[in-house]
């Protein structure tokens, strides 16, 4: 993100300085109107910030009461012999698999503070049976691939922060953000099973010592609980993807439900299973609330350096060349930002998002609005899990890993695109 905002920021600078030296000007001239430009983002960047707060710790309330009454668990066990079949080299008691379970339910559930650690446990308990060092492993590039897929079937932060922007229908996203993860995720399991036939050598050896890793905010019998029976897994899988045609065909009576819905139950989940749920929802709620605090830091670099490209000329330059070929597919001039950003830096996509959906003359429920909103939900900072979890685990030869996830974040904006065109306008 450091480069990132570097050459951002040097490229605005660069591009309205020689517009000033070179070029006859009415007032303002370009270098005020980069001046003019730093100061609003900044303003904007708080002001957008702070509105979210009230959202945000809403969702993260919500967020905590069912993670408290044990949905995590719940999810891990559905999902469990999907994953045996997906990753046949890992043992099905060994704590890697374990860990990809808890990760991708977290991830499912939009709880990115819990994927994070989990995704870094299981890739140092995967590194436990890779015979070949700091080398990825077939297992690793897929699960790799699986998270930068963007497993999301509840994307709260973008619902928070359409909200936030003055969105009439905030949920109007979950069809989309599903089809589009959905479809990522396929693509993600292909590409990483097709490439790693062009990258020898990163079978795992299941013979290798299988001890248990200790695991972040779980005990060992929580991971290694026997699955529910492959067709009840199955038939889950039939129903989720059978929510895309409901929403499709109902959504317009169905939508307005959907967050109410959300919050009574969630919270009747957490009554069900013994949760205080006043307790719970106020402790969440605290953690909202830094968090929406945290963010306006990055927010505020991000959208005035963004600021600064548009002010500059520089980046309708760049969109205008680009449009020209993407506009015939669905995917307009305003949007490519965001598809150019997301796998690079998920706060500078962030910030990207929250510009175009606060900007009044798009807003959040225009076509691009809900474009971005589904790209922001349904696909994932690919370079920021490689460094993080490869980091983590003393990987230094990625292998086909990259590749296989570049490919899944292209099928994200390909499928989002289809998806808001087929189901939104």
């Amino acid at each position: 993100m450091n480069k990132v905002f570097v050459v951002i920021v040097f490229f605005a600078f660069i591009f309205a300085g020689f517009q000033q030296i070179s070029q006859e000007f009415s007032p303002p001239s370009p270098m005020e109107l980069l001046s003019t430009a730093m100061v609003d983002s900044a303003a904007s960047a708080v002001e957008l910030a702070i509105g979210l707060v009230g959202v945000m710790t809403l969702f993260l309330g919500l967020m905590k009461v069912v993670e408290e009454g044990g949905m995590l668990r719940i999810l891990a066990k559905l999902i469990r012999p999907l994953m045996v079949r997906l990753f046949p080299d890992v043992p099905p008691d060994h704590p890697a698999m374990g860990a990809m379970i808890l990760n991708l339910s977290a991830n499912a559930l939009g709880l990115g503070n819990a994927a994070t650690p989990f995704g870094i446990k299981a890739m140092q308990a995967l590194d436990t049976l890779n015979p070949n060092k700091g080398t990825a492993t077939n297992a690793m590039a897929l699960f790799l691939a699986i998270n930068t897929s963007s497993v999301t079937l509840l994307p709260t932060g973008v619902i928070a922060l359409r909200a936030a922007a003055g969105s009439v229908d905030p949920a109007a996203i979950l069809p989309t953000t599903l089809f589009a993860t959905i479809g990522s995720t396929l693509v993600a399991i292909l590409a990483a099973r097709l490439f790693q036939r062009f990258s020898p050598g990163g079978s795992l050896d299941a013979a290798i010592q299988t001890d248990s890793l200790p695991l972040p905010g779980s005990d060992l019998s929580r991971v290694k609980d026997q699955g529910y029976p492959f067709w009840v897994s199955g038939l889950a899988l039939v129903g989720l993807i059978s929510v895309i045609p409901v929403s499709v065909l109902f959504g317009a009576s169905f939508s307005p439900w959907i967050l109410p819905s959300l919050m009574v139950g969630f919270l009747l989940f957490g009554l069900v299973r013994g949760v205080k749920v006043y307790e719970v929802f106020v402790e969440g709620a605290k953690d909202g609330f830094q968090v929406a605090l945290r963010i306006i830091p990055y927010m505020v670099a991000i959208l005035v350096a963004v600021g600064m490209l548009r002010a500059s000329g520089g980046l309708g330059m760049l969109v205008e060349l680009l449009g020209r070929v993407t506009v015939h597919f669905g995917l307009p001039p305003e949007a490519l930002p965001m598809a150019l950003m997301r796998p690079l830096s998920g706060s500078g996509a962030y910030g990207i998002m929250a510009s175009i959906i606060n900007d009044p003359a798009i807003g959040p429920d225009s076509y691009t609005g809900l474009l971005v909103s589904t790209l922001q939900g349904s696909t994932e900072t690919s370079f920021y899990v490689m460094a993080v979890y490869c980091g983590a685990a003393g990987i230094r030869r990625i292998r086909h890993s990259l590749a296989a996830a570049l490919t899944a974040d292209l099928a994200g904006v390909i499928f989002a695109v289809m998806a808001c065109s087929l189901f939104l306008v």
